[in-house]
């Protein structure tokens, strides 16, 4: 492929960036409460099994 010259790349580039579909605020909002909620869970999820490793080996031990 040929190298376009600065011109020609920003009008490649302008025509690509066209075509992306953006997600509009609602998504966004609610992605990023989803994603949220993700972390607390996996968050809980990890603190109890730490916990139940932690207060098994403290009665083996």
């Amino acid at each position: 492929m040929a190298k376009a010259n600065p011109l020609q790349f920003i009008q490649q580039v302008r025509g690509e960036v066209s075509k992306v579909v953006w997600p509009t605020r609602r998504e966004v909002i609610l992605t990023s409460i989803m994603v949220f909620v993700m972390a607390m869970l996996t968050a809980a999820f990890f603190f109890l099994v730490d916990f139940t490793i932690r207060t098994g080996l403290g009665f083996v031990i």
